[in-house]
């Protein structure tokens, strides 16, 4: 796991991704027996053009993301990580070629990346992160866990432990207690919010895991005053009106408010991480407000934040959300990495053109607790490899004539050739 102390705020989009993405845990700030936390007024360095690219890829990737899911479910409570989404299916890309690669690039926003680009962006990306804010925790995890025997490409396996941090392990996945081994990572990886990723047994036709993890602990800058928390009414989409923990906190804040909304930035720590509330006005629909997002709407919802003093109510609220994400990947373009048929993962295994190697289930799961501390949220993404039969014990029964060649295998010279017709006497 890549743990980091970081947290300020940004204009630049890579604010989004963080916000949406990552997971979130109250620590220390102001009040904390630290003190307050030193503000964040710049990044430590220049982005380089590959962390430039890919953090407006997953930019893009995340508003998709964000309203093809929320369209499936409009009524329901929703919390995602675009960033663990996108961080373990990129991993899943360095396996992949033709147009399944040409698929998932597009898919995640990668279009016109080269692989290096696509990679070495989430290196530096990463590398940024960590040492961002000395008053937060960010901790992004990697891993991938194959089947013991099923040989996976070294160069596949050494590309994700370069550049995302990997773990690799190989695991005898028919031992019950496997999926325990890869859950108790998961749970250590995201400080036990997210409790299990991948279900028991593990089905034999499985081959792989390709596992993300993410976890950040901040606490807001201004925290809202406990004592000020009121019972208040809540209002759902179709009007019925429930009644939530509202909390209030009256500090100055950067803010913004057009016809349809009002937006106000919460901070935390430094305040390189902040959470962007929006809430649409009256007789304005979420739902339009999430299908208009773009990194270009997104950017002018941040650009017209400005200081201004004010008053925020906030519910106080705990989540937890699942889904499995096959649908709204196709639904989004990404249709031949499930399809045994056309899947081409060759880059990842030798075998898997032969028994037809493909992603049978992308699941992700959150949690997020937002209360008059902070936040804690935790988010892990798994895609499964599967296979569409089991490569089977072979007998191979020379009793026919044969070939036979006797070689040097690594410069690949040829020192006797011959063929065996009939038994010789003698």
């Amino acid at each position: 796991m890549i743990r980091a102390n970081c947290s300020a705020r940004y204009s630049h989009p890579i604010s989004l991704a963080l916000v949406m993405a990552t997971s979130f845990v109250a620590a220390c700030g102001d009040g904390s027996p630290m003190g307050p936390a030193q503000e964040i007024e710049e990044l430590p360095r220049a982005l380089s053009l590959s962390e430039e690219m890919v953090i407006d890829a997953g930019n893009d990737f995340a508003f998709r993301f964000l309203d093809e899911v929320y369209r499936s479910a409009p009524e329901s409570n929703l919390f995602l990580s675009p960033l663990s989404g996108s961080m373990a299916l990129g991993m899943t890309a360095n396996g992949a070629s033709g147009n399944t690669f040409q698929e998932m690039q597009s898919t995640l926003g990668f279009a016109g990346m080269t692989l290096n680009q696509i990679n070495e962006g989430y290196r530096d990306l990463i590398d940024l992160l960590r040492t961002l804010d000395t008053s937060v925790e960010l901790g992004i995890g990697n891993s991938i866990w194959y089947r013991d025997e099923f040989p996976v490409k070294g160069d596949f396996l050494q590309r994700t432990q370069d550049y995302f941090g990997a773990e690799v392990v190989e695991l005898d996945f028919s031992d019950p207690g496997a999926p325990e081994i890869i859950n108790n990572w998961v749970r250590a990886e995201t400080e036990g919010k997210i409790q299990e990723i991948v279900d028991s047994p593990i089905s034999p036709l499985t081959v792989m895991f390709l596992i993300n993890a993410t976890y950040f602990k901040g606490s807001w800058t201004q925290r809202f005053d406990a004592a000020k928390t009121t019972t208040a009414d809540f209002f759902s989409i179709d009007g019925t009106a429930g009644t939530v923990p509202l909390m209030e906190v009256e500090k100055d804040f950067l803010y913004g408010e057009t016809d349809s909304y009002q937006a106000v930035d919460l901070p935390y720590g430094g305040k390189a991480f902040s959470m962007t509330v929006v809430l649409p006005k009256p007789g304005h629909a979420m739902t339009d407000l999430v299908s208009s997002l773009t990194p270009f709407a997104w950017a002018q919802i941040v650009d017209g934040l400005h200081n201004r003093p004010g008053t925020v109510h906030l519910p106080r609220f705990r989540m937890e959300w699942e889904s499995l994400l096959k649908g709204t990947l196709q639904a989004m373009g990404m249709t031949d990495a499930f399809d045994p048929g056309l899947a081409d993962f060759s880059g990842m295994s030798e075998l898997a053109q032969q028994f037809q190697l493909h992603i049978s289930k992308v699941k992700q799961k959150t949690f997020v607790d937002v209360n008059e501390d902070g936040t804690e949220a935790a988010a892990a993404t798994s895609v499964e490899m599967s296979l569409t039969s089991v490569p089977m014990p072979f007998t191979l029964r020379a009793d026919r004539p044969f070939l036979f060649v006797i070689r040097e295998k690594f410069s690949e010279t040829i020192l006797f050739a011959g063929i065996f017709v009939e038994p010789s006497e003698g």
